[in-house]
């Protein structure tokens, strides 16, 4: 949803409400929110859609991220951007969210970034008292590396559901570093931010072959970028950031396309560059 302040013709509640009704009825349940999409619009205009057909409500799931404070939102002279997992700003940024969005609870609520000043004792504190309280349903990380998530996970009561992560044809380096193989085996479902590198994968070397592999399957070389992807072990949830309901629609039926392994190293020597070592 990090759009959809953009697209005015989903800005009348009763259009977005069609919108969520005709993708729910495509399958598609999961929503991506995050308090600064929109400074704070994305969530308001998702909300006023739920109230104007409150039935919805029970068939979404909702991800929703905090931490993150945009320059505009600082009260201090600085006027910075900075990271804010504190106890009191994750609390507060929980309950307007919920607010914002008119929903009893959060299926995820992820920390958008991780912050070198995080406390995460009092973090983790703040985390499994939410949860408690019935206010989200699992807590999570985005953009967050394995000792960063490991030493907030090591002073929670509740496990970690879920990891955001930049995951594409265009940046497969969580691959190569450890990252994805950490995630996976602590047991995080892998959420893939930026699935098509912003569009990057069809400019890159990847480009020909993207091509020419989904003329012969009959399908979208965005969609066979994203088949790339759910080949992965944990098959990656790709967040797609398109509004465009034709396009949503190839996605969708085109990510369930499986690839054979050479099929795969093929695409990743392309986008990389050079052949496997």
């Amino acid at each position: 949803m990090m759009r959809l302040h953009e697209v005015v013709e989903l800005h009348s509640p009763l259009r977005m409400a069609d919108w969520i009704e005709a993708r729910l009825d495509e399958g598609l349940i999961w929503f991506d929110h995050a308090d600064i999409y929109g400074d704070n619009q994305g969530e308001a205009l998702f909300g006023a859609a739920l109230r104007a057909r409150p039935a919805l409500a029970e068939r979404i799931r909702v991800v929703t991220k905090a931490s993150i404070v945009a320059s505009v939102r600082d009260a201090s002279p600085f006027g910075v951007k900075h990271y804010d997992s504190s106890p009191e700003y994750l609390t507060q940024s929980i309950d307007a969210s919920l607010t914002r969005l008119g929903v009893e609870r959060l299926d995820h609520f992820l920390l958008h970034r991780p912050s070198p000043l995080m406390d995460a004792e009092a973090t983790g504190r703040a985390l499994d008292a939410a949860i408690a309280a019935g206010k989200i349903a699992a807590a999570g990380v985005s953009n967050f590396l394995p000792a960063q998530w490991r030493r907030l996970q090591a002073v929670m009561q509740h496990r970690l559901s879920a990891h955001q992560l930049q995951l594409s044809l265009d940046h497969t380096q969580p691959l190569f570093d450890g990252t994805f193989d950490a995630l996976v085996g602590d047991g995080l479902v892998p959420l893939a931010w930026s699935p098509l590198g912003g569009g990057r994968v069809f400019e890159r070397p990847a480009e020909r072959l993207l091509a020419e592999l989904a003329e012969e399957r009959d399908m979208t070389p965005a969609g066979l970028a994203l088949a790339w992807l759910r080949a992965l072990p944990g098959r990656p949830r790709p967040v797609i950031g398109s509004l465009r309901a034709e396009r949503i629609a190839a996605l969708h039926a085109d990510a369930r396309e499986e690839l054979d392994r050479p099929t795969w190293y093929a695409l990743l020597e392309a986008a990389r560059g050079h052949e496997v070592a």
